[in-house]
């Protein structure tokens, strides 16, 4: 729940030259979920096609390095990718969704929860 410094070298370059790309986007998504009634939107992104969310950036159809899926914590409690006992402690972590993309990576060598600032309009 916390920004992890090995993500710098090794993602952090891809991540932000797509997050460019579809921010505006990821910011209306994290709207729309939250105006449905789900707090804590979650952006799943990975290299490879998974089951969390729903798909809303393919790299074939949309030029990204990374596929996008959105999501919400309660989809996260529900499959148990944040621990119940976690819940209190992920919310708390969480940035405001105005200002800040809260992106779920999915990566064979780890999996992280990273906060990405909104670019600036």
């Amino acid at each position: 729940m916390h920004n992890d410094p090995e993500l710098s070298g090794k993602f952090l370059g891809t991540i932000s030259a797509d997050f460019v790309k579809v921010s505006d986007s990821l910011r209306e998504a994290s709207y729309q979920i939250r105006k449905a009634g789900f707090d804590y939107p979650i952006f799943a992104i990975c290299k490879e096609p998974q089951p969390i969310g729903q798909l809303l950036f393919d790299p074939l159809r949309n030029g990204t390095t990374w596929y996008y899926y959105a999501s919400f914590a309660n989809e996260f409690l529900q499959r148990d990718l944040i621990a119940s006992d976690k819940e209190t402690d992920f919310k708390d972590a969480f940035k405001d969704p105005d200002e800040f993309c809260c992106l779920f990576v999915i990566d064979p060598t780890f999996t992280r929860f990273v906060f990405i600032p909104y670019p600036e309009d």
